[in-house]
């Protein structure tokens, strides 16, 4: 007895009906911008009309990659993409020029170290735990230069795949060596851009960073604060530097915070004291 063959799909796919969508015949209708597919027509896209639309697919498109590749669990760097590598710190120092230049690169040059901290922290959360042959955690980026890179290059030393998180920015920022290929993603939208940052983080490190690294930081804390995402743990790198930047427990003591929020994060200086942490956390 012969089995009828049962067609997987009665309609084309996009991709096929893409392929055939150009009439073969040139004329003031097929011309027209109206007879573009819809997908396929860049200035509807575009239109601030789509912008909900535009919206989805950035959501989708990453979350659709991540989780071909099966990456539901991630360890997030935030920091700064303006510190030296301390290989770069020599010349961060010759470039500058004037006494103020030179004070600000010295004190740039003098947080050098946290590229070689967040570095190891990524190489030890992206080694397998005692022998497993699986890894916890997927690094996390901006997928930009300085702490960034640093987070993907440790990921990439432990021989890892590597997730970069790109921004559209006025100056060209061009995804760092070390993020593997096919997660490296850009981005329009800082809000779907913050969004994938969190969906699978399981920790987040915060290196000394600016206006971008204060935005994603006090986000997360609002949402751990309101109970909007489960708690977790939160490394904030450079005691000196928050503290000089931030004064959390005059927020506490003004009352716009609890003290017990203060508990939300834990201040710590070296790759092994943040793992240790982190370790801890989850039992492993």
């Amino acid at each position: 007895m012969n089995t009828p063959h049962v067609p997987s799909r009665l309609f084309p796919s996009a991709r096929q009906e893409a392929a055939v969508a150009n009439a073969p015949t040139s004329t003031a209708q097929t011309e027209h911008p109206a007879y573009a597919l819809a997908f396929q027509d860049n200035d509807f896209l575009l239109r601030d009309d789509l912008r909900p639309v535009r919206f989805q697919l950035e959501l989708l498109k990453a979350e659709l990659a991540l989780g071909e590749a099966g990456i539901d669990s991630t360890f997030v760097f935030y920091g700064s993409a303006r510190i030296p590598s301390p290989e770069e710190s020599e010349a961060v120092m010759a470039a500058a020029t004037t006494p103020q230049t030179r004070a600000v690169a010295e004190r740039l040059v003098a947080k050098s170290h946290y590229y070689s901290v967040a570095r190891e922290l990524a190489r030890l959360a992206s080694t397998p735990v005692d022998g497993s042959s699986e890894r916890s955690f997927t690094v996390c980026s901006g997928g930009g230069p300085s702490i960034m890179e640093a987070a993907n290059r440790g990921a990439l030393d432990a021989g890892a795949p590597t997730v970069g998180l790109n921004i559209v920015l006025p100056f060209e920022q061009l995804p760092n060596p070390y993020v593997t290929p096919g997660l490296s993603f850009q981005f329009h939208y800082f809000a779907l851009r913050k969004m994938h940052f969190l969906m699978r983080a399981k920790a987040v490190a915060v290196f000394p960073g600016g206006f971008g690294t204060f935005d994603e930081f006090f986000e997360l804390l609002t949402l751990v604060q309101t109970g909007k995402i489960t708690p977790l743990p939160i490394l904030l790198y450079g005691r000196d530097f928050w503290s000089r930047v931030v004064n959390f427990e005059a927020l506490a003591d003004e009352g716009v915070i609890a003290h017990s929020d203060l508990a939300l994060f834990h201040v710590v200086e070296t790759a092994e004291e943040g793992w240790a942490i982190v370790r801890e956390s989850f039992g492993l």
